[in-house]
């Protein structure tokens, strides 16, 4: 197996033959060969109008030409087998070891928030997934899709089949029986309805495991591969894969098929959530951190809320102008409970103690949630909208930051961390103690507004 080499997001890759494989700060060294083929995979998806300067852009310097990794996260597959590992940069210290498994286990805990059930591993529960590539995770992942589906049952259905048979079952196909059995009046060329599993879904699901039965060198993931596939034994492989794509999780009751048969169309046919195609170059799966941040951050505020609030990702209900009806506010998380509304965007950015840049804190940001409070204050009467909260992520470090901002107006933005890389149950503690802050806020205020009420 070609070795996998890791950078963070940000870092920069150069092509050295003689330092091929080293790292200089944040710097690592390819092959001349292996820079090209990257160099190409860049270029092509330019080419192909894709918005790669978000993934990677290329930069000189002093006549050496870099590519440099932006705020996209995951694996890009070379065309000779070398695999480059993007993560996210929180939490690197430079202890390269460390840093590659701890902030590996934190990508893998955002990549699971992606689906709307909590994710879990639950098959061959001695693998450590911190240790594993990141291509190797990704098969693990669609190898328990694949298990939940086995555990809900394979379905069937009913798949018309046309045969030269010995027997007369179904219906005649004259044409071919004259065709073929003009001098064989003891057979018969029919057309019959077979229930079986040969459907579209199971298909794709059969050649995705052979598929990657050849690409993958985990043990384990090995050994599940083939415990799958004979589930999937007397299943056709798929011979036509966008057609399957399209035909797939169509009809009531397939719904469970549906996260299995994404990994199908990543691993198949290069459609997936944010996959960018290399032609010969190279094959990238990539995430966008500040989506993944997102969906991460909602999982867990459902989880410290419990059932007492209701959370909405991605609201679209109200536009900026009326007249006419231009560029759509849509905040990326709203919080609605106890007659109270709260609304949430999240930042993928570390913020500093710097109060003369204003922490780092971004005026375009400060201006949206301006622009949130007053918008839904205005349009949503019957909420009463509680304030609006910038969230950013936290390495466990404390910034001494002025966490409220608040005008004359009542808008008021409350700037909170989320806890990234503390113990499993800091994230949850975090947004709990998130809501409870929040609360206080409100107390503070009602009081401070009933006694100016009485003055």
């Amino acid at each position: 197996m070609a070795k996998s080499n890791v950078i963070y997001e940000y870092d920069k890759i150069a092509a050295d033959d003689d330092r091929k494989g080293n790292r200089d700060n944040d710097i690592l060294y390819i092959s001349k060969k292996q820079f090209d083929l990257l160099e190409n995979f860049i270029l092509s998806n330019q080419n192909d109008g894709e918005n790669t300067t978000e993934v990677m852009r290329l930069q000189s310097k002093n006549g050496k030409k870099y590519a440099v990794a932006c705020n996209y996260v995951g694996v890009i597959t070379l065309a000779d087998g070398t695999t480059i590992e993007i993560l996210p940069k929180i939490g690197k210290t430079g202890k390269s070891d460390d840093d590659e498994r701890r902030v590996r286990g934190l990508l893998i805990k955002m990549l699971r928030s992606l689906r709307t059930a909590t994710y879990k591993i639950n098959q061959s529960a001695n693998i450590d997934v911190t240790r594993l590539p990141l291509f190797e995770v990704f098969i693990r992942m669609f190898i328990d899709e694949v298990y939940a589906i086995v555990r809900r049952g394979v379905r069937c259905g009913y798949e018309t089949v046309s045969e030269n048979s010995r027997f007369y079952k179904g219906k005649m196909l004259f044409n071919e029986q004259i065709k073929h059995n003009l001098v064989h009046k003891e057979r018969f060329f029919v057309a019959y309805d077979e229930f079986n599993a040969n459907r579209a879904e199971n298909k794709l699901i059969k050649s995705t495991l052979r598929y990657l039965q050849q690409r993958s060198y985990s043990f384990a993931n090995q050994s599940d591969l083939r415990a799958l596939l004979s589930v999937f034994d007397e299943v056709s492989p798929s011979t036509d894969y966008d057609g399957d794509l399209r035909r797939s999780c169509r009809e009531r009751g397939t719904e469970y098929y549906a996260e299995a048969i994404k990994w199908c169309g990543v691993f198949l046919a290069g459609k997936s959530f944010s996959m960018f195609a290399g032609g010969q170059y190279a094959k990238a799966l990539l995430f966008p951190m500040e989506k993944l941040f997102e969906s991460y951050v909602a999982r867990e505020l459902s989880k410290a809320l419990g059932g007492e609030y209701s959370v909405t990702t991605q609201e679209q209900s109200l536009w900026l102008f009326e007249s006419p009806a231009k560029f759509r506010l849509r905040p990326d998380i709203v919080v609605r409970g106890d007659g109270k509304t709260f609304i949430l965007d999240t930042k993928w950015k570390l913020l500093s103690a710097d109060s003369s840049k204003n922490y780092g804190i971004s005026q375009g940001d400060m201006y949206q949630m301006y622009a949130y409070h007053k918008k839904y204050q205005a349009k949503k009467k019957a909420e009463n909208i509680a304030g609006c909260f910038l969230l950013y992520p936290s390495i466990g470090t404390h910034i001494d930051i002025k966490p409220f901002f608040a005008d004359n107006n009542g808008v008021n933005v409350n700037i909170f961390f989320v806890d990234l890389l503390g113990n499993k149950d800091s994230v949850t503690q975090s947004m709990t103690q998130c809501m409870i802050n929040l609360r206080e806020k409100l107390i503070k205020l009602s009081a401070a507004k009933a006694t100016s009420a009485t003055l």
